[in-house]
């Protein structure tokens, strides 16, 4: 768990040494861009337009104004520091590349834009070889949009920040940004109100790093080959709509994972090919509907620490087991979600199989304890387990049902594909057009069964 520094310090000059939580002052006359004097001399308000070339050096913003690239113009900074440090409200950055160097220091914060200031604007930038790539610290309805990060190639996570890390920070707005090779993709903390919509997290230890951030909104946005899609703690009102959580895969890894988190929605997610799709513990209350959840080693792994838990409309395909409970008693209802290995008929043509699904058994307490079982999971063993249990029932753990399991997959129209549509063709199309072509066959081989 990374640990911020909470104490504010003054500003500073580069020259002098920062304080602990201090922040980055003016840099120095041997580490400045040529393009300070500018924004020295404007005036309140002022459109500066940049045109294409290169400008080495850091850069202090102090005061109102816009700051447009016209052709790209690159921002090269000392690799001491954040090469662009905003501490004054009001403030656009529209239409550069930025080069951290790979410089920098992690304890300073040190980005290819830094801000501590209300209503900053950064659009449509390119930002690479920074430590973390858009710092927003206190800076109230800030909005990153239509930005690409990668972070520093070859580095361990624990040696480079997040691709936009935001603290203290009320009502932002992240819109169609994509975020690569950073630590994180985005490290959310201690900020509320936010809209996430649109955005690409990938190839990063955490796709989404989130904590004590209440009443937030992801919407459309894509969390993929991390080692974890979204890790979520200590927080309430969160709301996940349309998002895709793929192949997150490696020790311990998982779609998307509540830890202590209340009163959370998650509708029409596509959340596939995951180690573990779902993991809930020490949650209350929260609300799964309409999900796709496939292909993954685990669909949900469940604590009893967690209550007030609902499934309901989800859709459960091609999943090595369907739950793994740990503790006794959970408070969670199962119900209308349909699941792709449950053979039981509908006699009555009413849309619900006539058998309620269980979805817990002995041969699935032991694939959590036993890593090794997974080979046998479609084999004999599983079966002759199964028959045992029923013909003793004292090996029967405690049972989580699915008492009125569909029996056709439902129409889940607003789940997004794995891929958008487009004609480029590339391996990550390539792979999600497979992943879709797997569960329509799950589905469609289901269907016909019946």
């Amino acid at each position: 768990m990374l640990v911020l520094l909470l104490l504010a310090g003054a500003f500073q000059t580069e020259d002098q040494p920062l304080a602990p939580g201090g922040l980055e002052g003016r840099p120095s006359l041997d580490r400045v861009s040529p393009l300070q004097a500018r924004i020295d001399a404007a005036p309140p308000g002022a459109t500066l337009e940049v045109e294409a070339g290169t400008y080495e050096g850091d850069l202090f913003i102090d005061r109102r104004l816009r700051l447009v690239g016209r052709g790209r113009p690159t921002l090269v900074g000392s690799g001491e520091g954040s090469v662009v440090r905003v501490r004054a409200p009001d403030v656009t950055i529209e239409g550069f590349d930025v080069d951290g160097r790979g410089g920098g220091d992690l304890g300073r914060d040190s980005s290819g834009v830094h801000v501590a200031a209300a209503r900053v604007t950064v659009r449509d930038c390119r930002i690479r070889q920074s430590l973390f790539g858009v710092y927003l610290r206190d800076a109230r309805d800030a909005v990153v949009e239509k930005c690409f990060i990668r972070g520093i190639p070859g580095r361990a996570p624990g040696e480079k920040g997040s691709g936009i890390h935001v603290w203290a920070t009320e009502g932002f707005r992240f819109t169609e940004n994509e975020v690569v090779d950073a630590r994180d993709g985005f490290y959310i903390q201690s900020s509320s109100k936010g809209r996430i919509v649109g955005n690409v997290a990938r190839d990063l230890r955490y796709g989404l790093h989130y904590m004590y951030a209440d009443d937030n909104v992801f919407e459309d946005n894509l969390f993929e080959n991390n080692a974890a899609g979204a890790v979520v703690m200590y927080s309430h009102g969160i709301e996940f709509r349309r998002n895709r959580f793929l192949r997150n895969r490696g020790f311990a890894s998982v779609g998307l994972l509540l830890q202590s988190c209340d009163d959370v929605v998650a509708e029409d997610n596509l959340i596939a090919d995951n180690a573990r799709g779902v993991f809930l513990e020490g949650s209350h209350r929260n609300l799964f509907l309409r999900n796709v959840i496939a292909q993954s080693d685990t669909a949900i792994v469940l604590y009893a620490s967690s209550a007030g838990i609902r499934f309901e409309g989800n859709s459960f395909l091609g999943n090595l087991t369907p739950l793994t409970l740990v503790g006794k008693r959970p408070d969670a209802t199962f119900v209308g979600n349909y699941w792709s290995e449950h053979d039981a008929p509908d006699l009555d043509g009413d849309g619900l199989s006539d058998v309620p699904y269980r979805l817990t058994s002995v041969f699935d307490h032991f694939r959590s304890n036993l890593t090794a079982a997974d080979l046998f999971s479609q084999g004999f063993a599983a079966d002759a387990l199964g028959v045992a249990e029923r013909a003793f029932p004292v090996l029967q753990p405690v049972a989580v049902v699915d008492a009125a399991p569909l029996s056709r997959p439902p129409s889940l129209s607003n789940v997004p594909a794995p891929r958008p549509r487009g004609n480029g063709v590339s391996a990550g199309g390539v792979a999600g057009s497979s992943l879709l072509l797997a569960i329509g066959a799950l589905s469609l081989l289901r269907a016909r069964r019946r």
